[in-house]
């Protein structure tokens, strides 16, 4: 499955099950938006990433927007502690973990906590924990501040948004440890 079918499988299953939180998502971005991201962060976007921002742009109206957080996006989703990010926060959490050079620690390059090849897609507001596409091979991986940051985790964004669909799938039946459905929301315990 692809990433539009993994996506939409996830956004039918929301609209079905937590219908107010799918309510909330904002629609695509454009093409003139992530161009003009890709030539400030000077790389370009994985195709699968740009197709999925293509679908869903999951940036914060700009009024919702914290300036005192490193990342903004729609609490509770895809669970309680992080988000995925829309191209503004994508592009700003970028710019906050990009090194000259391009990997953090430079020393390291061979197990960095940080490389610039690889472009945040969801996170906690602080930045400090999260998940990337990796531009070289399209694995998804995930970092945390003062551990081993995982790569290869996920062979695609495609294959992570079927682990999505997956949990809500088990939200929705009721079988997921620390998340239910009430008035259309996804609730975390």
């Amino acid at each position: 499955m692809g990433v539009v079918e993994s996506w939409s499988r996830v956004m039918s299953l929301l609209q079905e099950h937590a219908p107010a939180d799918h309510a909330d998502l904002p629609g695509p971005a454009t093409e003139q938006m992530l161009a003009a991201a890709e030539e400030r962060m000077g790389i370009p976007l994985p195709r699968e990433l740009r197709t999925w921002l293509l679908q869903n742009n999951l940036d914060l109206p700009e009024e919702d927007v914290d300036d005192d957080v490193a990342c903004c996006g729609f609490a509770g989703f895809p669970d309680e502690g992080m988000f995925f990010l829309g191209i503004r926060a994508i592009e700003r959490l970028y710019a906050n973990h990009s090194m000259p050079g391009g990997v953090n620690p430079p020393d390291q390059p061979d197990n960095p906590f940080w490389r610039n090849d690889w472009i945040p897609f969801l996170s906690d507001q602080d930045g400090w924990t999260g998940k990337f596409i990796d531009v070289r091979d399209g694995r998804i991986g995930r970092w945390v501040v003062g551990e081993i940051t995982t790569t290869g985790e996920y062979a695609s964004l495609a294959h992570y948004f079927d682990s999505v669909a997956e949990m809500v799938t088990k939200i929705a039946d009721g079988s997921h440890p620390t998340c239910s459905v009430a008035e259309g929301r996804l609730v975390w315990a």
